[in-house]
Formats: structure tokens, sequence, C-alpha cells
């Protein structure tokens, strides 16, 4: 079986990609590798800092190295917390305090009482080998914030997305149907086609 490094200390990503992944793969990531500094994102797109990323672990480890960067978007304030969605309530903030920041935001937000607050998760993917970046990927969902969180499973501003079509948030949907529907699914379906393409026969 072929190797995938995900570039990421996350364990919940890293589960999750290497269930859209599938088979076939041995899937690792950073969360044993010290030895590798995160390097700063300093991209002004989704895509740039995935590709950072990507390119920075593929240029110290063997082998193909995937890397994501992914963010909520709130139209009614204006996009944000975007390529800053990680870090929206500072450098070393928690999941639950970045949700908080984006609820004080909204409630001080112009957008009017009773209207869906419309939003999308965004995630761009990089494949890189031996220092350079091979392809990058992107996915999308539509949907709208919630004003309460609501569910346990998931992380990040799962808790607050509902995604089009449905009632629950993605942190009250079970996971085979957040991993049909996310933004990293979609972004990962095409990198398993591409990875069956390169590794063909």
């Amino acid at each position: 079986m072929r190797k995938l490094i995900i570039a990421t200390r996350n364990r919940h990503k890293t589960e999750e990609l290497a269930t859209m992944l599938g088979s076939g793969w041995v899937v690792e990531d950073l969360a044993g590798r010290r030895d590798i500094s995160v390097p700063e994102e300093t991209g002004t797109t989704f895509e740039e800092n995935a590709a950072i990323k990507a390119v920075a672990a593929s240029a110290v480890i063997e082998g193909l190295v995937l890397a994501d960067d992914s963010g909520l978007v709130v139209d009614a304030i204006e996009g944000a917390p975007g390529i800053r969605s990680a870090r929206y309530a500072g450098d070393k903030a928690t999941d639950r305090e970045n949700r908080t920041r984006l609820l004080a935001e909204l409630a001080r937000s112009n957008h009017a009482a009773g209207e869906s607050i419309l939003a999308h998760f965004y995630c761009a993917m990089a494949v890189a080998e031996g220092g350079r970046v091979l392809r990058t990927f992107s996915g999308r969902v539509e949907g709208r914030i919630a004003l309460a969180e609501a569910g346990t499973r998931g992380f990040g501003y799962d808790p607050l997305f509902i995604p089009d079509g449905y009632s629950r948030t993605f942190a009250e949907l079970d996971s085979e149907t957040k991993n049909r529907l996310s933004h990293r699914a979609r972004a990962m379906e095409q990198v398993v086609k591409w990875l069956a393409d390169v590794n063909a026969p």
C-alpha cells in the first residue's frame, strides 16, 4: 500500500480524511514529528496556505504529502472568519473561543433579525512531493449559521453550521452524512480520483 502524509497535527482531521481516502493507503500525520515545524500561513487565499503547508512538509518527508486549508466564510461579516478561521479569536484560540467570537461578531453586525445568515465552508487541498506542489483541489458547501451551538460531533465551527437542505448542524449529523456533504469531502473526492489516475498501471 502507498503512504500519504497529512500535513496536520489535528487527529480529527486526519481521521476524517483517512476515512474519505478509503482502503489501499496508509495514512499518517505530523503528530509524532515534532522535528517538523509548522510554517507560518502567510498566503492570502486558502489555496496559497494549503500549498505552503504541503511544500514545507514534503521538503523533509519522503513521499506524497497532502495539506488542506479550510475555513468558514460568512456573508454578514464580510467573509470573516475566512482564512483566519482557525485563529479567529487569537493564534492559540480553541474551537469554542472561535465560535464564541463568531457569534459575538454576528450579534454586532447589521443582519436583519429572523433572516438566514448565509455562509459557506471552503476547502483547498494541495498535494506535494519533494518540496513542490503537484496539484491543488477545492470543495465548497453552502449553508447558514445557527445562533446557538448544537451537536457534539465534528470540530471547529461544525456546531454552528447548517448545510443547505438540512435542519441540523454538521455537529448533529452522523459522520457518514457529513463526510458525503462537507467541503473537505468534495475536495477529497477530487484528490482520490487524481491519485487513482496517477497510480493507474
